[in-house]
């Protein structure tokens, strides 16, 4: 058997009002690519899935026995609220997250104080629990994946509990080196990196698991043994993809989106409000263009859909202002008519996300850090107007694409305004022949491949 181990499982439940509960299909790029797989029986015939109970509704709906949806095999785990809390806010995306992308202002952040100790506990505790109930779930031999930066403990625990267990662990994010990882509490950094390295460890890019393996040496030390790592990057399931595209409601979106962008040019970006996704300095080189190439005002218009994230810490709420701010700036500068510059738009509308990128012309990926980038694959496999897509180097994904896309310097705001000027105006000709490349590269990897990986890398 199998056993998937994550923190977000595939199915959020929802208290129908007459004392059953309603299975509705979790948000996040893992439970998207997983659940299909489970569902299909690729993930195998007795397939197990376990993850937290993340809301109300999923915690009632464990009390009630009522996790069960066809074609997988669930568990969700009631953890302590406070530790999972704790856990979740402070650890794993105030910290680890901040730490992995390089996002720390070091003369002010991090300061690891009693609160943060508090916190660390809640995450061994939480790692803790998920290890047992996986200990309890899994037979002799079965292979255990285990996934993100939320659960990195669970290896190592269930290592010294299971040794008959084959085990991985797959981080979605990108990782530090060895200078960052020092940030970190010693104790904290020996218990992440020991766990870590006792299982063989996935990474959407060599280039985070290089950086694994240093820090890794540089915590544990340098003659210390450290399992394998592997790199297993994963795609866009087409079939899903296409599916999205052949809805009505895509086809109304396209309809409209035709009808305010007319025929100007669409620069999009598609993206979580997040600090790491850069968003702030791709308004300004938009800014930057619409400056130095007056040709460019009133015949492009940029759509930010961007969806709020992680609100409850305060770094994400002042990174939201700071977007609004810098859209409203260039709008504020440069808007004429009818015509506005910059589209921020927040609603929760996906339908109008996929058409968005059916549609546009040039695609912004400028991330600090990325793991993968999952819009820079999606993006140029639905688009239809031979998009050129504008990426950031310091993207998981750029290993795969970068030969058919344009570099951005997630820094270099007037180098990303220069490949927007040259992406927007690409000849016909070498749009299309650079469109097609990335059709193939992005179509390579499906989920199946990503998971497949990690099966034949359990150890």
């Amino acid at each position: 058997m199998t056993v998937v181990v994550s923190n977000r499982g595939p199915y959020q439940f929802h208290d129908d009002g007459g004392g059953g509960f309603t299975a509705r299909p979790g948000a996040g790029g893992l439970a998207s690519s997983l659940r299909p797989l489970f569902e299909s029986g690729a993930a195998g015939p007795d397939g197990a899935w376990l993850a937290a109970a993340m809301s109300d509704g999923d915690r009632a709906a464990v009390h009630a026995d009522a996790v069960q949806v066809p074609g997988i095999r669930l568990r969700l785990l009631d953890l302590d609220p406070g530790d999972y809390r704790l856990a979740y806010d402070l650890v794993s995306n105030g910290t680890l997250w901040f730490l992995y992308h390089g996002l720390f202002d070091l003369v002010r952040r991090p300061g690891f104080d009693a609160r943060w100790r508090d916190a660390w506990a809640g995450f061994e505790a939480v790692n803790r629990a998920f290890a047992d109930a996986t200990a309890d779930l899994a037979a002799d031999g079965d292979i255990v994946l285990v996934q993100d930066m939320h659960l990195a403990l669970v290896p190592g625990m269930l290592r010294d509990k299971r040794p008959d267990l084959r085990l991985t662990h797959f981080t979605h994010t990108a990782f530090c080196g060895p200078n960052s990882i020092r940030v970190l509490p010693r104790d904290a950094a020996r218990a992440l990196c020991g766990s870590m390295a006792s299982v063989p460890c996935g990474f959407h890019s060599a280039r985070w698991a290089r950086a694994f393996e240093a820090s890794a040496r540089e915590v544990l030390g340098a003659d210390t043994s450290i399992a394998p790592t592997f790199v297993a990057p994963i795609g866009p399931d087409p079939a899903a993809l296409a599916a999205l595209v052949d809805t009505d409601a895509t086809r109304a979106a396209v309809a409209d989106l035709e009808g305010w962008v007319g025929d100007r040019a669409l620069l999009l970006r598609v993206d979580r409000i997040d600090p790491s996704k850069n968003v702030v300095r791709g308004f300004a080189a938009y800014d930057r263009l619409l400056e130095a190439s007056p040709s460019w005002r009133e015949r492009v218009v940029f759509l930010a859909r961007m969806n709020p994230s992680r609100e409850s810490l305060a770094e994400y709420q002042a990174y939201r202002r700071e977007v609004e701010l810098a859209a409203e700036r260039v709008n504020e500068r440069w808007a004429r008519g009818d015509w506005q510059p910059v589209v921020l738009d927040t609603r929760d509308d996906y339908a109008l996300t996929v058409a968005a990128m059916t549609r546009y012309d040039a695609l912004l990926v400028n991330p600090i850090k990325d793991g993968l980038n999952l819009v820079a694959k999606e993006g140029p496999m639905v688009n239809t107007c031979d998009g050129v897509l504008c990426l950031s180097a310091e993207a998981g994904a750029w290993d795969e694409l970068g030969d058919a896309a344009l570099e951005v310097h997630p820094f270099d705001i007037e180098q990303t305004a220069a490949a927007l000027d040259a992406a927007l105006a690409t000849p016909a000709d070498e749009r299309a022949g650079r469109a097609a490349r990335l059709r193939a590269l992005a179509a390579a990897r499906t989920p199946a491949d990503w998971f497949d990986d990690q099966l034949t890398h359990a150890g």
